[in-house]
């Protein structure tokens, strides 16, 4: 089955569409697609039909959201925590990722159409090699696309993004990228594999669970989160427009939370900037006071400087994992 549907929405389902569009609108969803096993239990199937359906589904899905203008989708596709799971289902996994990505790969034509570009977040480096190798090409064939974005976390858990962000960090203040003083919440956030996307608005957890599973958990602290009972093969257009409308009474607080915690972060880096300038003016003092407009003056000097330091440290890391993906697509794929 293709990764993009080109079937049009209803009458019933454009109408409602319009309504929801009245309001204001998620631009970036989140999706933890969970129930597959239980479906598949359920419906007396074997474990990977379930899986198999789970896709399906996750590609009429992405047609409900374009329809609905949304643009950018993120999906739980494969926790690290999984690979505990027997070794007959971690291979029917793998299979059916290679399987799917394949497929991609030969859809070129219309993701290029409609502008989809695919990202992979996780470590690709706990995957089979031919695996690997098939995701980058994946992810290289479609960087250049920009009108819509999938997200597609696989080998992935919040907690090892955040531990390789710091990672990320402390390579850069080893490599004389950036000083420790540079370190912040702010830069942290554009060490994470999302970095390239804007926060979840919406994210939307399928099942009945009440909780994340180590996912997005800092990208999604101020999001608004939605739990559906409602097993994910047999996801709706209308479970998607339940939790849209449960968005859009919330948006007016989340943005709230939002906006005074942009202007918190603003705040913090600034208190962290003047401290570093009060430590270097120590250093170089010769006794005598500054007067405050010098003391500004050097403020805004260090400033500056941190910035096009982290800038550059930034443009570094996004080359070095562009040049990882580069590498992985080249190599030829081993049936």
């Amino acid at each position: 089955m293709s990764w993009i549907r080109e079937e049009k929405l209803s009458l019933l389902e454009r109408l409602t569409a319009n309504i929801l569009k009245a309001g204001p609108m998620p631009k970036h969803v989140a999706f933890i697609m969970d129930g597959n096993r239980r479906y598949a239990q359920k419906e007396h199937k074997e474990r990977q039909e379930g899986h198999t359906q789970g896709f399906e589904k996750l590609a009429e899905t992405l047609r409900w959201c374009l329809n609905l203008g949304i643009h950018e989708v993120t999906v739980y596709a494969f926790s690290i925590e999984n690979f505990k799971r027997s070794k007959e289902e971690v291979d029917g996994l793998m299979e059916l990722a290679r399987q799917k990505f394949s497929r991609l790969l030969t859809e070129q034509e219309n993701l290029e159409k409609h502008g989809v570009c695919i990202r992979v977040l996780g470590d690709l480096t706990l995957l089979p090699e031919d695996l690997q190798t098939l995701i980058a090409k994946a992810v290289v064939s479609t960087r250049a696309h920009n009108k819509c974005f999938l997200n597609v976390c696989f080998a992935y858990t919040s907690r090892h993004e955040i531990a390789n962000a710091v990672k990320e960090m402390a390579w850069g203040v080893e490599q004389g990228l950036i000083k420790s003083s540079d370190v912040s919440e702010v830069l942290l956030s554009e060490c994470l594999y999302s970095s390239n996307s804007p926060n979840p608005d919406l994210l939307i957890r399928t099942s009945g669970e009440v909780r994340l599973s180590d996912f997005l958990l800092w990208q999604t602290s101020y999001s608004c989160l939605v739990f559906q009972s409602v097993l994910w093969p047999e996801y709706s257009f209308w479970n998607l427009c339940e939790a849209i409308l449960q968005f859009q009474m919330s948006h007016r607080s989340i943005q709230k939370a939002r906006e005074l915690h942009r202007e918190e972060q603003v705040l913090q880096q600034m208190e962290s900037d003047r401290t570093c300038v009060a430590e270097i003016l120590q250093h170089r003092g010769n006794g005598k006071p500054m007067d405050g407009q010098s003391q500004q003056n050097a403020l805004l000097n260090y400033s500056s400087s941190r910035e096009e330091r982290v800038r550059g440290f930034l443009n570094t890391l996004q080359h070095k994992r562009d040049a990882f993906f580069d590498d992985l697509s080249s190599q030829a794929v081993v049936a």
